[in-house]
């Protein structure tokens, strides 16, 4: 067991959402991940062009449901079904304490792999199918593209892999940068990445648009990009 940052010690190869690191979740992240937040106002945004009456939005997993709580507060005046899925118990129970102020909001404990989609409107996944096991991926964006209804959207947010080991090895060396002005220490940012290993599993730029293309989408743009974390909008 070693530290990784935010009062969060996790395992080799063995990272888990669940104790501590659901509870200093949202703290964690937003030190992690680069523009977390304007990543979550952009969804909020891209929202208001997919979601109306009777709308059902799903938000893939949703850890302590603060984006979800955004999107429930910013269409209040409609009557929608929001629905958060997560498989972490831990993180399940924050989101319900979370949204539970906000009518119309669900958040279920289940596997996306397995998850039985309903027909929707808007789909979101930040930062989540790249812990989705690869063998199963495919079988997940497949699921998200037959639920949406025509002109419904998906937006995805997901660390990439650059094209090449040069592009990789500089585009690590900067998100190392940014870990380190972030405050945490070398031992943190090396024992994160090792408790990653086999976790998280990032597809390239290229892999992400295959995986959407396979699934049916063609209307799809990059709406994001920084470094090794791109957005996509893919509409059907």
């Amino acid at each position: 067991m070693a530290k990784v940052g935010d009062i969060i010690d996790a395992h080799n190869a063995d990272w888990r959402f669940s104790g501590a690191a659901s509870t200093h979740f949202d703290a964690h992240v937003a030190r992690s991940v680069p523009f977390y937040a304007e990543t979550h106002e952009l969804v909020l945004r891209l929202s208001d062009f997919f979601v109306h009456e009777d709308s059902r939005v799903y938000d893939l997993g949703c850890a302590t449901g603060g984006l979800l709580a955004g999107l429930a507060a910013r269409h209040g005046a409609r009557r929608l079904r929001l629905v958060g899925i997560d498989c972490e118990p831990d993180m399940v129970r924050l989101a319900r304490q979370r949204c539970a102020e906000h009518a119309g909001c669900n958040i279920e404990q289940d596997n996306l792999a397995t998850y039985a989609f309903e027909p929707c409107d808007l789909v979101v996944a930040c930062y989540t199918l790249q812990f989705v096991p690869p063998r199963v991926r495919q079988q997940v964006f497949d699921a998200i593209y037959g639920a949406l209804e025509w002109g419904g959207a998906f937006v995805l947010f997901e660390k990439v892999r650059a094209p090449d080991a040069r592009f990789q090895d500089i585009m690590s060396a900067l998100y190392v940068d940014h870990k380190l002005e972030q405050g945490y220490s070398g031992d943190e940012i090396v024992a994160k990445a090792r408790s990653l290993k086999g976790v998280l599993e990032p597809f390239s730029r290229e892999g992400n648009l295959g995986l959407l293309e396979r699934a049916g989408f063609v209307d799809v743009m990059s709406v994001f990009k920084y470094v090794c974390f791109e957005g996509f909008l893919a509409i059907k």
